[in-house]
């Protein structure tokens, strides 16, 4: 975990490590789609563009999906909503938002939409692959406690950690996963009775030793950030396949829009599946966080969209 990389000097502006990551994986996911269009864009530029606009768009409805997702977080002070440099990104509402950009861009440009949304869905994968790693490195996202050998180990007073020592009722925990001694430990208990360890440079020498390599250190937990960033490069492979197939021949879910379609299914899956991994997301609806709820309707979009698309006449694939 470092969620600083480094500090630039004299202005003494310190490098996210998440931020950097997204950016990134903007500009590999803008390399990739440039290439794989070349074929069919009048003008490189527009693809540039485009993707201008959507980085715009996902970075902003990344922040507003995480502000209402931790609404609570801001009641106290609500211009930290506008404080995007101390953290708080959802991918998934920045990714739902920055197609929505480029859908209208491509109409507005009267550019063939169906084509260019099957590489978008390749060049998402990739990014997806840089923007997990940044989840790991700034700790969010992380995945609950497990015995396996490729688990990870936060430090203290991460997110990961400070989940641990709170019951969390949202997900049907009533008790802590780890126990730390109130007297010794706490700082503070806040309005919503959760608690708040000291800072690090506070604890005497003996419960630094406790947090960091004793009794007191966070539980390994998944490393739900690399799971979903493997998941992303074997997405990413499998549309790069799919669309190069669909290029060579016209047969069923061949067709323009059908690679799309497919990034909807497979992603939503994996997604849904990875929330079951995952310990951050409170759960919502019926049971399940609402990361899940939106996997199960990018299933049900993509499988609909896989058949509409699908009935589309072969002279119609320049749309």
């Amino acid at each position: 975990m470092r969620p600083e990389l480094f500090e630039i000097p004299l202005i003494h502006l310190t490098v996210k490590s998440y931020g950097l990551m997204m950016v990134i994986g903007f500009l590999a996911a803008v390399y990739i789609i440039r290439r794989l269009s070349r074929d069919i864009t009048p003008d490189p530029q527009l693809i540039t563009n485009a993707a201008l606009y959507s980085l715009i768009g996902g970075v902003f409805g990344a922040r507003v999906f995480y502000v209402l997702h931790h609404l609570s977080d801001f009641t106290q002070e609500p211009v930290s909503v506008f404080k995007i440099w101390n953290g708080g990104l959802e991918l998934l509402g920045g990714v739902i938002l920055a197609v929505t950009i480029i859908i209208f861009y491509l109409i507005y440009h009267k550019l063939p939409i169906r084509r260019y949304l099957d590489i978008l869905a390749i060049g998402l994968m990739l990014a997806l692959v840089f923007g997990r790693i940044g989840c790991f490195l700034n700790g969010c996202c992380f995945g609950k406690p497990t015995d396996l050998r490729c688990a990870a180990r936060f430090p203290y007073n991460s997110f990961a950690y400070l989940s641990q020592i709170n019951p969390n009722l949202e997900r049907n925990r009533p008790e802590a996963q780890l126990i730390l001694p109130q007297d010794e430990y706490i700082s503070f208990i806040d309005k919503d009775g959760h608690w708040h360890p000291k800072q690090y440079e506070y604890l005497t020498d003996q419960q630094k030793i406790e947090v960091t390599t004793g009794k007191y250190r966070c539980l390994p937990v998944h490393p739900t950030q690399l799971y979903s960033s493997a998941a992303g490069a074997v997405l990413c492979l499998i549309l790069f396949l799919f669309w190069r197939r669909s290029k060579k021949t016209d047969k069923i879910l061949a067709k323009p829009g059908c690679t799309f379609s497919l990034m909807f299914i497979l992603y939503g899956i994996t997604r849904f599946f990875m929330e079951l991994l995952r310990d951050d997301n409170p759960f919502e609806f019926d049971g399940l966080t609402i990361s899940q709820n939106i996997s199960i309707a990018m299933i049900i979009l993509g499988a609909v969209l896989l058949v509409v698309f699908q009935k589309y006449k072969s002279k119609a694939s320049k749309s």
